[in-house]
């Protein structure tokens, strides 16, 4: 199982408030490693950031998507793929915890 969750680059960080403007994202296994960061092409700039995102994060290989919030296109990209998300405010720690236990 792979998480990735919406943050800033670094692990000690807060969970990013947008899901589709999150500068960064952490991509951790269900044994909660870091496996890959990767920054995020469409914090900026104009529409489709969901989609992208959604489309990027599936592409790695991603089950499950963690951030303070997803739009409604975003949850419909991520549904059509079979990608589950939580929306969490807190720590990338806390986010971990709250998806593996």
């Amino acid at each position: 199982m792979k998480i990735a969750v919406a943050s800033q680059k670094s692990e000690a960080s807060l969970v990013g408030a947008q899901a589709g403007r999150s500068p960064y994202y952490l991509i951790y296994d269900e044994k909660k490693d870091l496996l890959e960061s990767i920054s995020n092409p469409f914090a900026v700039g104009g529409g489709g950031a969901g989609f992208g995102v959604a489309k990027m994060l599936a592409d790695k290989g991603v089950d499950i998507i963690v951030a303070g919030k997803f739009g409604e296109k975003m949850e419909q990209a991520i549904a059509g793929r079979g990608t589950k998300h939580l929306e969490f405010d807190g720590s990338v720690d806390d986010a971990l915890e709250a998806v593996l236990g």
